[in-house]
């Protein structure tokens, strides 16, 4: 089965139990890839946040139900999850702009999200620079911060954590004991179904640890590597671009490993990178 065709057998389970506590574990198994691989396609592909499409479409349903000249505010509020009226009022407002009892009366304004469907569009329009490496289990160290299993939460974690690694010379330390390949600063997703996610900022290194640094044995795994240059938001772009454009017609799909950035220079604003997904050959 085609894992775009998968994507959207994970939206289907999505719908048909939306009025109940979504499973992102089960929707990753239909996709047959980890919670984070999901959230992160499915938000690289809709544009959209899984947790915040729910939120959109649960909130799309309520103002149908509301239309109904019968219906209580409170029912509604709980058939979509809600325990208190205030955090079903807010979610709301948040969608459609107005209270649910102004929602209630005839002729206001609504808001309407219709559930996504996926499908390839071709485009190719920039070329792609990578290759297809397969490499043995390495070790990292640096410092690491847990990660929140709804990706969105971690926008900004992971910049406040090289922020502060800057700031206080673990960057530079760092640097001082990379001595194996990958070369570079590493930004390691480290976020496997079931463990805690963590967040590493490391080196490949033999070398002891010290102070607060820990270690990380990065699992064996076949890797697509791209390259890049650019800012943040160049990684961000390149990261997307892979999902949407060259994931689907590849003949590869995400393997069980973590994600891994690697910087190549220390410039901000002219960085060279690299950016490693875990893959597998599509059955």
């Amino acid at each position: 089965m085609d894992w775009i065709e998968r994507l959207n057998k994970a939206v289907n389970y999505i719908e048909e139990n939306i009025t109940e506590e979504i499973d992102f574990t089960r929707a990753a198994k239909i996709a047959c890839c980890s919670t984070y691989h999901f959230q992160r396609m499915f938000a690289y592909m809709s544009g959209t946040p899984l947790s915040e499409y729910i939120r959109r479409r649960r909130m799309t349903l309520a103002a149908a139900d509301l239309q109904d000249a019968g219906a209580k505010i409170l029912d509604i509020a709980l058939k979509y999850g809600y325990s208190s009226p205030t955090a079903f009022n807010r979610a709301f407002q948040n969608v459609h702009g107005i209270t649910p009892s102004a929602a209630k009366k005839e002729g206001a304004p609504l808001k309407s999200f219709p559930p996504v469907s996926f499908q390839i569009t071709i485009k190719g329009v920039e070329e792609m620079n990578y290759r297809i490496e397969s490499k043995e289990a390495f070790r990292i160290i640096g410092v690491s911060e847990p990660l929140s299993k709804e990706i969105e939460q971690n926008f900004h974690v992971v910049p406040e954590m090289w922020q502060k690694a800057a700031a206080d010379g673990t960057i530079p330390a760092l640097a001082q004991m990379m001595d194996r390949e990958p070369l570079g600063l590493l930004g390691v997703s480290a976020c496997h179904d079931d463990e805690d996610w963590r967040y590493y900022l490391a080196v490949s290194s033999s070398k002891e640890l010290t102070g607060n640094l820990e270690e990380y044995h990065v699992p064996a795994a076949t890797w697509a590597i791209f390259s890049g240059s650019g800012t943040n938001r160049s990684i961000q772009e390149l990261e997307q671009r892979i999902v949407t454009e060259w994931l689907p017609g590849s003949g590869y799909e995400y393997g069980d490993a973590p994600d891994i950035e690697v910087y190549l220079n220390a410039d901000p604003d002219n960085a060279k990178f690299e950016v490693w997904i875990p893959v597998t050959r599509k059955e």
